[in-house]
């Protein structure tokens, strides 16, 4: 008799979150396979059955998904004319190009959000300084444009308080739309499931805090959320979800207002915000996105513990990260670190640090102190 054979699934990029999809299926039986542009990619260094080629190229695509039981993507920047095209040849794509098309335009994203009744900011496509100043006679300054397409990671984004600093975004030469700004308290996220058969399940309601643009940490459970607005959140994100005819992952980021919640930006793959789910849930997100796009039944997503902190390591001048590996180990035996097997730039993502616990302040410092000691000296 020989080994279990296990399905294949394709996935369409190779960064970190393919590098971490990696684990999962080594324990459900599956066979990962990556696109990579190149073999020094995070996940190309780590799996296997690494092929290289464009994602941009449709003849790459279809020869990649030769012998796949599933396709489906780490980012959101496949064509979406060559996923239609996948789907068309047989393959099965999760997600489908007319639902992930909302997560890689923008204004599609707000037309359908609106129609579906999801709670949205004011909006609108412009083309032209007198269109943003249009918008700003109607919702006031300042006005939030971002980039149609593109945009992640707070790049694409120009919150801009005058026709001049308007002028500037405009003079990038990208298609944009205005959004009137939200004068948001926090920002939250919501991470959820769905199956082709149409299960779905919702992990607690994460609040996410960023710098600059970038999220830097993770609170699970968001903190002095109520009951009623966690449970209203995660109605919007699976009825979302449901909607837009979602398979696998979608999370869905809102801000917390003090009239409610306002959805800003969806993704439709494992995401930032989920990474506390490796150590702090039951079936981590990648596990979970292998399940969903395999069509198998749907894992747990209730927490390990009561607090989970997760927080993103950045890159400092100090290239040597490994060296301090040793004593945040020792210092925390409970810590949980994982690396991105990227080169190491000033304010990139490289890793992340997860703590778990009881009592929020406690897991959050350990958190804070770990990848503060990873990064290094910020004057090395």
């Amino acid at each position: 008799m020989g080994p279990v054979v296990g399905p294949v699934v394709g996935m369409v990029g190779a960064g970190q979150l393919a590098r971490m999809t990696q684990q999962a299926a080594i324990a459900l039986g599956v066979e990962l396979r990556v696109l990579a542009g190149a073999r020094d990619e995070s996940a190309a260094k780590v799996i296997v059955d690494t092929r290289l080629g464009d994602y941009r190229d449709l003849a790459d695509l279809r020869e990649f998904a030769k012998g796949c039981d599933a396709v489906t993507f780490d980012h959101e920047h496949v064509p979406t004319g060559h996923i239609r095209a996948l789907a068309d040849d047989g393959h099965a794509v999760h997600p489908g190009a007319d639902a992930l098309v909302h997560a890689q335009d923008k204004a599609v994203m707000r037309e359908r959000l609106t129609a579906i009744g999801a709670p949205c900011p004011a909006w609108a496509r412009v083309e032209d300084l007198a269109g943003v100043e249009a918008f700003a006679g109607e919702h006031g300054w300042p006005v939030v444009l971002k980039a149609v397409r593109g945009g992640y990671d707070g790049r694409g984004v120009w919150v801009c308080s005058s026709p001049d600093e308007a002028e500037a975004a405009l003079g990038t030469g990208v298609d944009l739309l205005a959004e009137a700004f939200v004068p948001f308290e926090r920002e939250i996220a919501v991470l959820v499931a769905r199956s082709p058969h149409g299960q779905g399940v919702s992990y607690p309601v994460v609040e996410t805090v960023q710098q600059d643009g970038i999220c830097v940490e993770v609170i699970a459970p968001a903190p002095d959320l109520g009951e009623e607005e966690a449970a209203y959140a995660q109605r919007v994100a699976l009825t979302i979800a449901r909607d837009l005819g979602v398979t696998g992952l979608l999370a869905v980021e809102m801000f917390v207002t003090k009239t409610g919640l306002v959805v800003n930006e969806l993704a439709m793959r494992p995401h930032n915000s989920g990474h506390w789910t490796i150590e702090g849930a039951r079936t981590s997100q990648f596990e979970q996105h292998l399940r969903a796009v395999l069509n198998l039944p749907l894992g747990s997503p209730s927490m390990t513990a009561p607090v989970v902190v997760m927080a993103n390591l950045l890159g400092g001048p100090d290239p040597d990260v490994y060296s301090r590996y040793e004593h945040v180990l020792a210092n925390d035996p409970g810590i949980k670190i994982h690396f991105y097997g990227k080169d190491v730039r000033p304010g990139r993502k490289i890793g992340h640090v997860t703590a778990l616990g009881t009592d929020l302040d406690e897991v959050r410092a350990r958190a804070r102190h770990a990848v503060t000691c990873l990064r290094g000296p910020v004057d090395a």
